[in-house]
């Protein structure tokens, strides 16, 4: 027998209340698992959708953020030597094609050309004393000639003389040395003749001008070109950089850079693509390039071309693979993109740029 009592007539066990409602204790558990089952079905699905739409916003265009603003630049140096007198430009100037950058003390090439004129005087000098030699003039060859007329006349007599018997050997031998030694003196007489022509003639490299004359003048155009060379001009348009050493006074080596000049016309991006991603990419399809620096700024541009080569082959130690360690990686070749727009903002060398190449065009033609 049991101590609990019966349950009221009408109530089934298990209900807490006699006002109950059994077909909504019925329905809520089947509302639940519908609300999971499909919270968990339309997740999966939604992804799948998401997933597809960014995939095929992704076709037909190919994207890098391995991208930076490039511009020429020109390494100005100066061709001559010495102490900076002036400076015209500072950092950051903007300059024009020939403008004078700065200066070089001009007096010791000043001083060069005052010795070029000094040789080239002496040259003169001693052309005209060449021109007044008597060895030139041929008055020895002609005494020459004359004193072998005079010992062969005298040697004559002598033989006739010995012939006859009215002569000594020894005045016979002297006439006929007398007339070897007038013709000696008569062929040196000639050598010094050509010797003098030889100094006063033009020499073949240089005709109609005596040798040690072009050398003076060839001397004083070089101290001239010296000279205008003091002057350093800018060789291009742009944008003055790099211009720590660009001070009055200090010295100046040839050849050695002074400053740099950024041409701000002549701006590109160079984009580095994947390998993988050249298979449909070709000169001339249409870009747009977002920069780090301006985030509301949007250019169109054009690939204006595609590297000859991998960014390792053109390095200065390229990568050795043939080794037993060897790691596949994946090469980047560099991309020009043309900037077709002009920009709000000024490009400045060496920005992070964001690249998307858009390919559907050359993939229409292919399919055509």
């Amino acid at each position: 027998m049991s101590d609990f009592p019966d349950p009221a007539p009408g109530r089934e066990p298990g209900t807490d209340s006699p006002n109950a409602d059994p077909a909504r204790s019925d329905q809520q558990p089947p509302k639940r698992l519908l609300g999971r089952l499909a919270l968990m079905v339309s997740l999966p699905i939604a992804l799948i959708v998401a997933g597809f739409i960014y995939w095929q916003s992704l076709q037909g265009k190919i994207s890098t953020d391995n991208a930076y603003v490039k511009q020429d630049m020109v390494a100005v140096s100066a061709e001559v030597g010495g102490r900076i007198v002036k400076v015209m430009v500072a950092e950051g100037d903007q300059v024009e094609a020939g403008q004078l950058l700065f200066q070089i003390d001009p007096e010791p090439y000043e001083l060069q050309i005052q010795q070029a004129n000094a040789a080239i005087a002496g040259a003169q000098a001693n052309l005209t004393t060449l021109q007044n030699d008597t060895d030139l003039t041929g008055v020895d060859i002609a005494a020459a000639r004359e004193d072998i007329a005079f010992a062969e006349s005298l040697f004559e007599r002598q033989r006739q003389l010995w012939e006859r018997g009215f002569t000594t050997k020894a005045d016979y031998d002297a006439a006929q040395h007398a007339v070897t030694q007038a013709r000696e003196a008569l062929r040196q007489a000639e050598a010094r003749q050509r010797e003098a022509r030889a100094r006063l003639s033009n020499g073949s490299a240089v005709p109609g001008v005596n040798p040690q004359i072009a050398a003076g003048e060839a001397q004083r155009a070089s101290a001239q070109l010296d000279l205008r060379r003091t002057e350093v001009h800018a060789p291009a348009a742009g944008r003055v950089a790099e211009a720590d050493r660009l001070q009055v006074g200090q010295q100046v080596l040839p050849n050695l850079p002074v400053l740099t000049l950024v041409e701000e016309q002549t701006t590109y991006v160079e984009a580095n693509f994947k390998e993988t991603d050249l298979d449909d990419m070709d000169v001339g399809q249409r870009a747009e390039m977002r920069f780090d620096a301006f985030p509301g700024v949007v250019l169109k541009g054009h690939v204006a071309l595609i590297g000859a080569g991998t960014g390792s082959e053109f390095s200065v130690l390229p990568a050795q693979n043939a080794s037993g360690n060897w790691v596949k990686v994946t090469q980047r070749i560099p991309v020009r993109i043309a900037v077709d727009d002009k920009s709000p903002r000024p490009l400045i060398a060496g920005l992070s740029t964001e690249v998307t190449v858009f390919t559907e065009a050359s993939s229409a033609q292919e399919a055509e």
